[in-house]
């Protein structure tokens, strides 16, 4: 296992009451169901940064045609 925190728990976790482990097996499931979906939860840091560009288009501070050309030929390889 790649993680040995994640190892040592699971070791600890074979000694817990039986419905404990069931908690913790379902958890694992959900988990397991998220990442085979694709499902992204996304950071609160992340959370704020959508939250700020939907308050600036919301008030029309958008990028014009122009500058969006501007910045992608400032960072595309040449």
């Amino acid at each position: 296992m790649p993680n040995r925190s994640l190892a040592n728990t699971l070791s600890r976790a074979a000694t817990w009451p039986a419905e404990a482990q069931a908690e913790l097996a379902a958890y694992a499931a959900e988990i397991e169901a998220a990442i085979a979906a694709g499902e992204y939860t996304p950071s609160d840091a992340e959370l704020a940064g959508i939250d700020r560009g939907l308050a600036d288009a919301r008030v029309g501070h958008v990028a014009t045609p122009e500058q969006l050309a501007a910045t992608f030929a400032r960072h595309r390889p040449a």
